[in-house]
C-alpha cells in the first residue's frame, strides 16, 4: 500500500482550483419591462410570477388607449394582443406568457418580434388556477407579423 502525503501547498492549490471553478455569484435577474391598464389585477398577478420566477419586473402604467397605440407600434397584430405587453431583451411578450417560454425565447434567440398568448385563457400564469385550465397556445411572432405555434398547453 502506497502512501500519500498531502502538503498544505497542494491542499492550497486544490482549494483555489476549486473556488476558481466554481461560480462566484449567480446570474443576474433577466430585466422586463411590463406595460399595463392602471385597473388590471390579472397582469399584477403575472408580474408577481414573473418576480417568483427571478426576472427584474419594472412596471409601467399606461391608460387604456396609450397601451393599445403601444402595442400597434410594437408589431402586435390585433387577433395575438392581450392585456399586458412586456418588453425584455429586445423581444415583445403580450399576455400571460409562462415564464419558461420567455426563458426558452431568451435561450434560443429566434429572428422574431417576440412570444403573444392572446386573450386571457383561464389557467395561463395570472389567470386562475392551473388545475382548472382551458387549453392555449404560446404564439411566436415573426418579423413579418406572422405567427407560429411555440408552445402549447393542453387543458387541465
Amino acid at each position: 500500500m502506497t502512501k500519500h502525503d498531502l502538503s498544505r501547498r497542494t491542499v492550497l492549490a486544490l482549494v483555489a482550483g476549486c473556488l476558481a471553478s466554481a461560480p462566484l455569484r449567480a446570474a443576474a435577474p433577466v430585466a422586463i419591462t411590463v406595460v399595463k391598464d392602471p385597473d388590471c389585477g390579472c397582469c399584477e398577478a403575472w408580474i408577481d410570477i414573473l418576480r417568483a420566477d427571478g426576472f427584474a419586473v419594472t412596471t409601467q402604467v399606461i391608460d387604456y388607449d396609450a397601451l393599445q397605440a403601444l402595442k400597434g407600434q410594437s408589431g402586435i397584430p390585433e387577433p395575438m394582443r392581450s392585456c399586458h405587453t412586456a418588453r425584455v431583451e429586445g423581444y415583445v411578450i403580450e399576455g400571460h406568457v409562462p415564464p419558461a417560454d420567455i426563458r426558452r425565447l431568451l435561450a434560443e434567440r429566434p429572428a422574431a418580434l417576440g412570444l403573444a398568448v392572446p386573450g386571457m385563457p383561464l389557467g395561463a400564469p395570472g389567470m386562475g388556477p392551473e388545475d382548472q385550465r382551458e387549453a392555449y397556445d404560446v404564439h411566436l411572432i415573426t418579423a413579418d407579423g406572422q405567427t407560429r405555434i411555440f408552445a402549447h398547453y393542453d387543458a387541465a
